[in-house]
């Protein structure tokens, strides 16, 4: 027994020994970890503004109410208590307060007010921790550009993804010594590490203009029944992208009210003369047919960039930039102009039949002819319109680096083409690409020739205020200003008297092209019977172009860009000339298009619905029906 007992205290004595003496630094830090608790601070996220310094996006101090249910002896009166200031039933609250954790999230970003209300409270077992939350002062504007926070504060799409090391900042934490209840002890600040507040944004935006582009835009996706639009305006020297509009229109389907039952009673004689007469009941119900509304919403991504179309005649463009350049046409030339040409079995026609015609380069793209393009393109042959499709910039992103931005998709290598490609390619078909890809086209004959890299950050504003302006892109030259300027002039016509008469802006000239081409069918290849992309594209003012833009609906009605897009350009580009004072041209300019008062109003409410049709605003607009797809 004493050898048993020696023994036993030798086991012990090394224990101690082991415990206070070897291995004292980690029991000690144990021990520590239960009185110290470390808190993440976060940093405020940097605010978004446009370019005239309006928040679009800006984070705001919030707190998140959490609880330890270890603590709390009264579950069922903290929840009554907590019940009408985080306005959740207490019958939702209490089972929180009881869960087997030592933490438990009750309220996420509540504002200073209940915060202020909670912590007054002193309730055992709730703490509030300091958050933020992402604003939209100018509401859902430019939200596609702009882009989502996730739930843990990060950026999800759009600017806010592409520059979230920027916005994010960094985050601070605080250690503390608290009792077991949770109190935190005083002075047991341990250790802290400050917040970083996050680099702000100064975009190119002008957020009255981008309100105008989605009011007038918004209006013609209801008035034309199309599934969504896209407009963007943008400066024609600097590459600043003024407005970028993406919508989209969303149907609901309200069942109808039940009508009240209809009952009737009828009497009918007896057989015999003795006998009383006879009644027969019926009841009658009627099914009214549901409630049908269409309404305009921001498009969930930035379709402008992201999303890819035929672009149809506005691609005419590339054919007679790359003619003009190598001397093959002039302006004044005349083709002859038959009603159809066949190429490899494939019949190309123009939008509406005719007889042979002669016309000048100038009237083929003003009227659109597809034959007279292609033919152009012939001359030209397929190597050298490749090299120039390539040259405008299709088939390479634009440099914005937005994210999931689209290259395009496009025949590059003219030796893969198929033979019928020299005609379908010139007027726009084969050829998926962008709609900002088709305004730096067009941009790039209002310059005089000269490609101007597109952008929409212009500037970073650092948590101190301090503006600091982001690099520039170098341009390059494309044309020549003698071929961008006889490209002008020939784009005049197409306003003036081709298809895009309800693009004139009055007291200003205008030149531009119209689209309007067939949507392709991924599943059974081809096209889809009626489904067409209607798009105009143009500057102004046409002899000194100081902004360009490109308006482009999807699948409208009417189906030409002349019709539904060149009404919309002409409203937007109308307020935009006006709001930047640019001098009126001499002359006057043309007295077309669609005028609408300045300041520029929204467009009226949609009509009631009626049972089984949708809710549109009506338009009335104008256009001559000569382009195809």
């Amino acid at each position: 027994m004493r050898a048993v007992v020696v023994l036993a205290f030798a086991a012990l004595a090394v224990r101690l020994v082991g415990v206070q003496g070897v291995s004292s630094q980690r029991y000690s830090a144990i021990a520590l970890t239960e009185l110290r608790q470390t808190v993440d601070v976060p940093a405020v996220r940097g605010p978004v503004y446009d370019r005239n310094g309006a928040a679009l996006a800006m984070s705001v101090p919030r707190s998140t109410i959490i609880a330890d249910p270890f603590l709390i002896h009264d579950p069922a009166q903290e929840a009554a208590a907590l019940a009408p200031v985080l306005h959740i039933p207490a019958s939702s609250l209490e089972p929180l307060l009881t869960e087997h954790s030592g933490f438990v999230y009750l309220a996420h970003k509540v504002d200073s007010t209940v915060s202020q209300k909670i912590d007054a409270m002193n309730l055992a077992g709730i703490n509030l921790l300091p958050d933020t939350e992402r604003v939209a002062p100018a509401g859902q504007l430019a939200a596609a550009v702009l882009g989502t926070i996730g739930a843990q504060g990060t950026g999800q799409s759009g600017l806010e993804y592409q520059f979230e090391n920027l916005l994010a900042g960094r985050n601070g934490y605080t250690t503390l010594e608290m009792s077991p209840d949770g109190v935190p002890l005083t002075g047991g600040t341990i250790r802290s590490a400050p917040t970083v507040p996050g680099t702000g944004l100064e975009l190119t935006i002008d957020a009255p203009l981008q309100y105008v582009t989605e009011q007038s835009l918004g209006a013609e996706v209801l008035a034309s029944h199309a599934k969504s639009g896209i407009a963007i305006v943008m400066d024609t020297h600097t590459g600043d992208i003024l407005s970028m509009a993406n919508l989209t229109a969303v149907t609901t389907i309200t069942p109808a009210p039940k009508p009240p039952t209809t009952t009737t009673t009828s009497t009918a004689p007896s057989s015999s003369s003795s006998s009383p007469t006879s009644s027969t009941s019926s009841t009658t119900t009627t099914t009214a047919p549901p409630i049908v509304t269409t309404r305009v919403v921001q498009a969930p991504q930035n379709l402008a960039l992201t999303q890819v179309y035929e672009p149809g005649s506005v691609f005419k463009l590339v054919t007679f930039s790359a003619a003009l350049q190598d001397g093959i046409i002039t302006p004044s030339q005349v083709l002859t102009v038959p009603n159809t040409l066949t190429i490899d079995g494939w019949v190309f026609h123009d939008a509406e039949s005719h007889s042979t015609e002669h016309l000048t380069a100038t009237q083929i793209l003003a009227q659109s002819s597809n034959i007279g393009t292609i033919e152009i393109a012939q001359q030209l042959g397929a190597a050298r319109l490749a090299q120039q499709i390539a040259t405008f910039g299709y088939g390479r992103a634009t440099g914005l680096g937005f994210p999931a931005e689209s290259a395009g998709l496009v025949k590059s290598n003219a030796a893969s083409w198929k033979v019928s490609d020299i005609g379908s390619t010139p007027i726009g078909q084969d050829d998926a690409v962008t709609a900002q890809q088709v305004l730096d086209m067009v941009n790039t004959v209002a310059t005089g020739g000269v490609y101007v890299p597109p952008r929409l950050v212009r500037a970073t504003v650092s948590p101190s205020g301090t503006v600091t302006a982001t690099r520039t892109a170098p341009t390059h030259r494309v044309l020549s200003s003698v071929v961008s300027g006889e490209l002008t002039t020939m784009m005049e016509q197409v306003v003036q008297d081709g298809t895009a008469v309800s693009a004139g802006v009055p007291g200003y000239t205008v030149a531009g092209k119209t689209g309007t081409a067939q949507i392709p069918d991924p599943h059974r290849g081809g096209y889809i019977p009626g489904a067409y992309m209607a798009t105009f594209a143009g500057f102004a003012p046409a002899e000194n172009p100081e902004l360009s833009m490109i308006v482009v609906l999807d699948q409208p009605t009417p189906i030409y860009g002349g019709i539904v897009a060149a009404p919309v350009f002409s409203q937007i580009m109308r307020f935009a000339l006006h709001r930047y004072g640019i001098p009126t041209s001499p002359g006057g300019g043309v007295t077309g298009g669609t005028p609408s008062p300045i300041p520029f109003p929204q467009p009226p409410a949609p009509p009631a619905a009626k049972p089984g049709k949708p809710a549109t605003t009506i338009g009335a607009s104008t256009g001559k029906l000569t382009e195809g797809p």
